[in-house]
């Protein structure tokens, strides 16, 4: 299973947007500078992530994003959910319609469960245990995934 790019540069703006969380609105601009990311393909991820409720923005001077809630009520599911539309490995298990044998089927029976674990690990992390994260790996410079035996 891999996460498409769109799920995780919107969970790196996400983070972004939670490290400066009651800091006011922040410039799409200047996330894209921070996350080094592309400023157009941003402009694409905003529309979803707003439409589920997750982001809002003020226009004129002082303009710019900011989370629509506080980052530990924000989980990462939601913000795979918002771009993605599914978290689950296969399309029969959404709409078992589209298969005839989806009712006796033993493999959709592993990709149900798959996907359940996926959203339950998804599910564990909100933005602040995100940002809390990350301070940490900026603070000790530990070695990737060494962050992850912590917690």
């Amino acid at each position: 299973m891999k996460l498409s790019t769109r799920s995780r540069y919107s969970t790196r703006l996400m983070v972004e947007l939670a490290i400066n969380y009651n800091k006011g609105p922040i410039l799409l601009k200047d996330i894209s500078k921070s996350q080094e990311i592309s400023f157009k393909y941003l402009s694409q991820l905003i529309m979803p992530l707003k439409i589920a409720g997750l982001i809002k923005s003020n226009r004129g001077a002082h303009g710019g994003y900011f989370l629509a809630r506080p980052p530990k009520d924000i989980k990462l599911s939601e913000i795979i959910l918002a771009v993605e539309g599914t978290l689950n490995p296969v399309e029969c298990i959404d709409n078992p319609d589209i298969c005839p044998r989806a009712s006796n089927c033993v493999t959709r029976d592993i990709w149900t469960e798959i996907g359940e674990k996926c959203h339950e690990l998804l599910d564990s992390y909100n933005l602040q245990k995100m940002v809390n994260l990350h301070l940490k790996k900026q603070n000790s410079r530990i070695k990737p995934f060494d962050y992850l035996i912590t917690i």
